[in-house]
């Protein structure tokens, strides 16, 4: 266990370290750099390039929203393209992710060495180098204490540009200047749609941002919500601050000037900061400037250190980057890619930082949407996204399009970029990955669906993925081990064989319509994810049922054990099972009947969980120790203590807390389950199951607060 979790990342980051992370890392450049480089093709209509390029990223964000719930793992993109498409494509997504990524921190960090070069007197790459070994300290010491810093610096950065905005529009609108600023809008397309939509391709890496949260989707607490959520709230909140934002400069800008303009943002601030003078109004632009660029840097740094912890991880690269510190941090990648990030500074020019990122950004994000399509096609019964993409699969249809066509906009020179990078990862892959690596995507069971051959491992992979991410809000796992049926073998002997039947034969009485023969077939077949689920002395087979509304469990216990064949790979052997676990599902929750598989496996592998098991009698403290977790209680209803308030009630008496329920009652020797009407009495143990916060607000009214006396 201890060997499994020595590379797990820890899952600290929640909703708004998602927004801070992914709206900081996206107003920076785009922002406070880009719109009068912008402005030199699309003229007045600029900001329309920033809405545009917001409305054709959202198939790919719909994409990586729902192959982030489906696998939230480290490396983002890169995981995704991978396990979709092989790991020759998720080589040349994962180099070309972290190089985008890596060019706009390191564009980010000359801006907050060219903004602050406005009031202090000190080399702009000095500046750069400096904020770079500061962020790499800060995200060596714990991913915790970097993204507080950039919710930091996303709070300022907003308040100001709030300011700013309100500012502009009631400039452009309600002063007297106004006819003067709507002049500045024409002519609205000086080099007609081609221009715009050349200039959309170019701000695209603005929105880059959306990447970096998937790449961090292995930190992110209740990935199932968060991700999308923090995803399509970002998207929002960015989008109307570029838009509304270059709207304001360009209209309090005069034409000429804009499109030779390296820092619009500070220009337009000293013409629409009216109720201040225009050095302070500057100078809170600078202020945000500076927090935008720190912000991007930060998370720049942040996130593009996981694609080289990823790819090692998949042994694509080499096992080093895989390593994390004592801070459980990937200490060499984030040593590593701030070096390369200083090499940077130091060599590379930024002109054309922003079309040759756009342009491979572009071909991710291709990768991206066919990815989801060949997982749905694949047909894995593990792939279970806790959110689905809408419009599927013309969401991704369009979007694989419409990047192609941005890329062709973009002209030659970064299109020559985009082959330049892939032929160097494919020749990477070709001569070092493609021997430390014997793995192949999704692709391959959409294959197998044609007569080809599949990658079987990648289903189990895909279900201990399950097994990390838990269950899901409603999935009726508690309700099922409550239910569960306990037949203590002892040490009587039995086939393997005739154990099925029996069982089988038990299911066929307890619910009616079940065919007893296809049962012991479902038992007995072996699927692609039974290699993950082979744990020594213990068997769990599982079939389904049409006409059930609920799961429901059997569990067998063996003293002597039973000798069952077991397969593993090409590996044909028998194991003595000593714990078997039958659970059979509705026909049509394949996805719900994999979660519970997972949490029980998760159960299981638990150390000593066969001998602790064994050695326990009481079917209720049996069903106590599967249940144990944060979401259950059990209280023994005695008279002088806390609980005797229970006693002669019924349970429609008794107040408990909202998202909690009385599941299970030990009466002396009988366990049942309770009705509303059932009244306890005194001795009875009860177990409840709920919610954590339920569960600990009822332990700590009735077991942490009594006194040792009790």
């Amino acid at each position: 266990m201890a060997l499994r979790n020595k590379n797990k990342l820890k899952k600290e980051l929640g909703l708004l370290d998602i927004i801070a992370i992914s709206t900081g890392s996206m107003i920076s450049a785009g922002f406070f750099l880009l719109p009068g480089i912008a402005a030199q093709q699309a003229g007045p209509s600029v900001f329309l390039a920033y809405f545009f390029a917001a409305f054709l990223i959202m198939p790919a964000m719909f994409s990586m929203a729902e192959l982030s719930t489906a696998t939230p793992k480290a490396g983002g993109g890169y995981f995704f393209i991978d396990r979709a498409l092989g790991p020759l494509f998720g080589t040349i997504g994962g180099v070309g992710n972290y190089l985008a990524v890596v060019l706009k921190t390191a564009f980010a960090l000359v801006g907050i060495g060219a903004y602050a070069a406005l009031f202090i007197d000190i080399p702009i790459k000095l500046t750069a180098i400096i904020f770079g070994l500061v962020f790499m300290i800060t995200n060596i010491l714990g991913v915790r204490k970097a993204s507080g810093i950039q919710k930091i610096f996303v709070f300022m950065l907003l308040i100001i540009l709030v300011f700013f905005l309100a500012e502009g529009v009631r400039e452009i609108f309600f002063s007297t200047s106004r006819a003067q600023y709507l002049r500045n809008f024409s002519p609205f397309l000086p080099q007609g749609f081609e221009g715009l939509m050349a200039t959309t391709g170019l701000v695209f890496v603005s929105y880059l941002g959306l990447t970096q949260i998937a790449s961090m989707a292995e930190e992110i607490k209740n990935p199932e919500r968060n991700i999308p959520l923090g995803l399509i709230l970002s998207l929002v909140i960015t989008t109307f601050i570029y838009v509304l934002g270059v709207f304001v400069m360009v209209g309090v800008i005069p034409p000429t000037e804009l499109v030779d303009d390296l820092a619009p943002a500070s220009s337009a601030a000293s013409r629409v900061f009216t109720l201040l003078s225009p050095r302070i109004g500057t100078l809170l632009i600078v202020v945000a400037a500076a927090s935008a660029f720190a912000s991007t840097g930060n998370a720049g740094l942040m996130t593009a250190s996981r694609f080289p912890l990823a790819m090692a991880r998949d042994r694509l690269f080499p096992e080093v980057f895989s390593r994390l510190g004592r801070f459980n941090t990937p200490v060499v990648s984030v040593v590593v890619t701030t070096a390369l990030l200083m090499l940077i500074i130091l060599c590379v020019s930024e002109s054309n930082i922003a079309r040759l990122a756009s342009s491979f950004l572009l071909l991710i994000f291709i990768m991206i949407n066919a990815s989801v399509i060949v997982m749905r096609k694949s047909k894995i019964e593990a792939y279970d996204p806790g959110y689905s993409s809408p419009l599927y699969p013309w969401m991704q249809i369009i979007g694989i399009i419409s990047s192609f066509f941005l890329i062709i906009y973009l002209g030659w020179g970064p299109g020559l970029f985009t082959m330049a990078v892939t032929g160097l990862a494919a020749t990477w892959y070709w001569y070092y990955a493609r021997s430390h690596t014997r793995r192949e995507g999704a692709i391959y069971h959409w294959y197998a669906l044609l007569g080809q051959r599949e990658h079987k491992p990648l289903e189990s992979e895909l279900l201990n993925i399950l097994k990390e991410k838990g269950l899901r809000e409603g999935d009726p796992f508690g309700e099922m081990i409550v239910r569960a049926s306990i037949t203590d073998l002892n040490n009587r002997r039995i086939s393997f064989n005739s154990l099925i039947s029996d069982i089988a034969k038990t299911f066929t009485h307890e619910i009616k319509g079940v065919d007893q023969e296809k049962l012991i077939r479902e038992f007995l077949d072996v699927t692609a994810i039974d290699p993950a689920m082979v744990i020594p002395r213990v068997s769990i087979l599982y079939g389904t049922v049409a006409n059930i509304k609920e799961p429901v469990l059997h569990i067998v216990l063996s003293g002597r054990g039973v000798r069952k064949p077991v397969v593993k790979g090409e590996i044909t052997a028998e194991d003595n099972i000593r714990v078997f676990f039958f659970m059979l599902n509705r026909a049509d929750e394949p996805k719900q009947q994999l979660r519970l598989l997972s949490r029980l496996m998760d159960i299981v592998e638990r150390d000593g969980f066969v001998d602790i098991i064994s050695s326990i009698s009481n079917p209720r403290e049996i069903k106590e120790y599967l249940l144990h977790n944060d979401r259950y209680v059990t209280l023994h209803l005695r008279e002088g203590t806390k609980q005797d308030e229970f006693i002669d009630k019924s349970l429609r008496e008794i107040k408990l807390p909202t998202d909690v329920l009385v599941a299970m009652v030990q009466r002396k020797n009988q366990i049942f389950t309770p009705r509303g009407d059932t009244v306890l009495r005194e001795d009875d143990i009860i177990t409840i199951i709920g919610e954590p916060r339920g569960i600990k607000t009822l332990f700590d009214t009735y077991i942490h607060s009594e006194s040792p006396e009790e």
